[in-house]
């Protein structure tokens, strides 16, 4: 097995399932080496359980990335820890649970702010974290997950479309102020993908079969599919691509 990323550092955000547990498992089966972090403690444990047991090593730090000294706690635990941070994928958020979606005027300040508090303010303080780490060392690359939904608007998704829109202006601005660090700032936007996050919307009625009649391939993404994503977009193979929203969506928006 190759390992490209052998010697280098990844830190990835909402590990402990899902999108974050597959890019984890997939920084880890590329050689480097991968910090896990999730407000989720136990799931950590589990990620970290499932790298160690392929061979690979890392470390499982709890984190509240609405939190700003968590979340620089957290950098500051990596980068002394492994002496370096290469890869970031800010990915921690959230999605709304049934009975919390509503139009623009209908929409709770409550779920407003959760949901900009984690999906964009979360993505914000790790970027301002890990941003200086990687000025001092020469580079780095970091992905952050937006949604196809911060491409587009969508009915009854104001707060969760709003602040997917900010993680890709926020991206892109990344992208431009450190290109001069040789540092590398993208975005994956998936589609509908088949986690956790989703199951309890998934269980509307004809939710599920509507998702998958939006998507090209008719079917939902799987995790590891935006792992590959974002385990490209950091390789050197994407050394020429910054400030990229790279839609992972079975086809969606091309329709």
């Amino acid at each position: 097995m190759t390992t490209p990323m052998a010697g280098k550092v990844a830190l990835i955000t909402g590990a402990a399932g899902g999108i974050g547990r597959a890019s984890a498992l997939a920084f880890a089966a590329c050689g480097a080496q991968v910090v896990v972090a999730d407000i989720d403690a136990d799931g950590n444990q589990d990620t970290l359980a499932q790298i160690e047991s392929g061979g690979g090593s890392g470390m499982s730090i709890r984190v509240d990335v609405t939190q700003a000294g968590e979340v620089e706690e957290l950098v500051r635990r990596t980068v002394n820890t492994f002496g370096r941070l290469d890869y970031a994928h800010n990915n921690a958020g959230i999605a709304y649970a049934p009975g919390e979606f509503g139009s623009v005027a209908e929409q709770t300040e409550r779920v407003w702010d959760a949901i900009m508090n984690v999906n964009l303010k979360g993505i914000w303080l790790c970027m301002r974290a890990e941003l200086p780490h990687m000025v001092t060392q020469g580079g780095g690359a970091i992905v952050n997950t937006a949604s196809v939904l911060g491409l587009v608007g969508s009915k009854g998704l104001s707060a969760y479309v709003a602040s997917k829109h900010g993680v890709v202006g926020l991206t892109k601005t990344a992208a431009l102020e450190y290109a001069r660090y040789n540092i590398r700032v993208n975005a994956v936007c998936p589609g509908v993908i088949d986690t956790a996050m989703v199951e309890p919307i998934a269980e509307i009625p004809g939710m599920q079969e509507a998702w998958i009649r939006s998507q090209a391939i008719r079917r939902l993404g799987r995790a590891d599919e935006v792992a590959a994503a974002a385990v490209w977009l950091c390789s050197d193979a994407a050394s020429f691509v910054t400030g990229h929203m790279m839609a992972v969506d079975g086809g969606q928006l091309a329709q």
